[in-house]
């Protein structure tokens, strides 16, 4: 399924046709505005920013597991468990860096590593 999501490009420079953005590149920007807030909060932000922050990545996180665990999630089984266990893991991890913790930093990297798999590209 594709979503027509974008401001039409004649808008900007002359062209006719409208950009058209898959449920990969929504996810994508998703992932990408998320992870510029964690990166915002981590650079010595005061501490509600931090909290919003996180906060806003635990929100993403639910609504991927909550995705996943819908009947109508066509990704394969193992995928799903898989991402299921980092939407889990990525969550309680959130809960520790607001309680102090735990470090910003390993919800950045997780977040690049599925922005990276949503443009297929090698993970190391």
């Amino acid at each position: 399924m594709t979503l027509n999501a974008v401001t039409p490009m004649k808008a900007h420079v002359g062209y006719t046709s409208n950009a058209v953005r898959t449920d990969k590149d929504n996810e994508y920007s998703i992932f990408a505005r998320v992870t510029h807030l964690l990166r915002r909060a981590q650079e010595g932000a005061p501490m509600h920013e931090r909290l919003a922050a996180v906060h806003k990545n635990n929100d993403l996180w639910t609504i991927l597991a909550a995705d996943l665990a819908h009947s109508g999630n066509s990704l394969p089984d193992q995928l799903k468990a898989d991402l299921l266990s980092l939407a889990l893991f990525s969550i309680r991890h959130g809960h520790a860096v607001m309680s102090g913790g735990a470090s910003i930093e390993v919800l950045i990297e997780v977040n690049i590593s599925m922005m990276k798999g949503l443009r297929n590209e090698a993970t190391t």
